[in-house]
C-alpha cells in the first residue's frame, strides 16, 4: 500500500506567538507585510499612518488608510473574545478620527458582537464600513507559525448597491451596479485575486487597483456614453514613470490587442485603452464577459509593467 507522507495542521495559541496584545501583536501588525495580509483579506490596500493614535484622552491601536481611495481606517486589535468595551471603542475611534472604514480583530466574534457589526453596516450609509475580522495562526508539522485573517462580517455590497443607488441617476445606478457585479466576478476568479484586491463599489466610471509602487496606479474604465470598456496605467505626479510607459505604448496595444490614447497633464499622465461595442448600459446580460475581458488585461497590464520595470 503506497504511503502518503503528509503533516498535520495544528492551531497555535495566539499568546504563543503575540505573549502582550500593544507591544507585540499591534507592532507585528503595524509592519508592511502584515498589514498586506490584513489588506488581502478586507479587499483594501492598508497603508501605514500611525501606531497608537490618539483619540482624545483615548489612543486608537492603528491609523491607517487605503491608498487606492483615501479613505481613513480604524484597526483595534483585541487578542481575546469580543466585548462591549471594545465595540464602544471602535465607534468612538471612528467618529474621533471621522474614518471611513473600521476593522475589529480578534481572537472569537461572539455572536451578539457580529450582530452588531452586521446591524451597523446595514443602518449606516455607504460611505462607512465596518469590518470584524477573526486572527488565527497556524502550523503544520515543525513548521513556523503562520496567520490566517478571517473576515466574519463585513459591509453586504449588493444590499449597500442598492440602498445607494436611491436618489440616483440612472447613468450613476449602472455604473455603481457594474462595479458591484465586477467585484463579484472577480473575488470568484483565483488568478486576478492573487495579483489585486478588487475596489469597493461608487457610482464612478473607474475602479482602481493598485500595484507594487504608490507612485502609479491601474485602473479599469467603462464608458456607458460611449459604449466602452477599458484600463488605464496612470501616474499622478512622476513624470519620469508617466513618459516612460508612453514611450512604450505600442508594448502595450500588442500585448492587450486595444488602442491607446496617451496622456499628459500638467500634472498626471498615463495610457488608456478601449474596447468599443461593450454597451454596458443596454448589454446587462453581457456584463460578466466584459468584465472576465477586463481581468485579463488587467494582469497581462501588470506583467508588461513589471517587465518594464516602472
Amino acid at each position: 500500500m503506497k504511503h502518503y507522507d503528509l503533516g498535520t495542521i495544528k492551531k497555535v495559541d495566539l499568546k504563543s506567538v503575540w505573549p502582550h496584545e500593544a507591544l507585540d501583536f499591534t507592532k507585528w501588525l503595524a509592519e508592511e507585510s502584515s498589514l498586506a495580509l490584513l489588506s488581502q483579506a478586507v479587499g483594501m490596500d492598508l497603508e501605514l499612518r500611525e501606531v497608537e493614535s490618539a483619540v482624545g484622552s483615548f489612543r486608537a491601536d492603528i491609523y491607517a488608510a487605503d491608498t487606492a481611495t483615501g479613505a481613513k481606517v480604524i484597526i483595534e486589535n483585541q487578542l481575546e473574545d469580543t466585548n462591549h468595551d471594545h465595540l464602544g471603542k471602535i465607534i468612538t475611534y471612528a467618529a474621533g478620527k471621522d474614518a471611513q472604514a473600521v476593522i475589529w480583530i480578534v481572537r472569537h466574534a461572539r455572536d451578539e458582537h457580529r450582530q452588531a457589526i452586521e446591524w451597523l453596516n446595514a443602518h449606516t450609509d455607504e460611505e462607512v464600513a465596518f469590518f470584524l475580522v477573526e486572527i488565527e495562526v497556524w502550523s503544520i508539522g515543525d513548521s513556523l507559525p503562520a496567520p490566517r485573517f478571517n473576515v466574519v462580517e463585513q459591509p453586504n455590497e449588493w444590499a449597500r448597491a442598492v440602498k445607494a443607488s436611491e436618489g440616483m441617476s440612472e447613468t450613476d445606478k449602472i455604473k455603481l451596479t457594474y462595479w458591484t457585479r465586477y467585484r463579484e466576478v472577480a473575488e470568484a476568479t483565483p488568478e486576478f485575486m492573487k495579483e489585486f484586491s478588487p475596489r469597493k463599489p461608487a457610482k464612478n466610471h473607474w475602479s482602481t487597483l493598485s500595484c507594487e509602487s504608490s507612485a502609479y496606479h491601474m485602473a479599469l474604465l467603462i464608458d456607458t456614453q460611449g459604449g466602452r470598456t477599458g484600463v488605464e496605467f496612470y501616474v499622478p505626479d512622476d513624470k519620469e514613470i508617466g513618459h516612460r510607459a508612453i514611450a512604450n505604448v505600442a508594448i502595450f496595444e500588442q500585448r492587450l490587442g486595444l488602442k491607446a490614447k496617451v496622456f499628459d497633464a500638467t500634472k498626471a499622465s498615463g495610457i488608456r485603452l478601449y474596447k468599443t461595442g461593450r454597451a454596458v448600459r443596454t448589454q446587462q446580460d453581457k456584463w460578466d464577459d466584459f468584465i472576465k475581458e477586463q481581468l485579463g488585461w488587467a494582469l497581462e497590464m501588470k506583467k508588461i509593467i513589471r517587465e518594464l520595470e516602472l
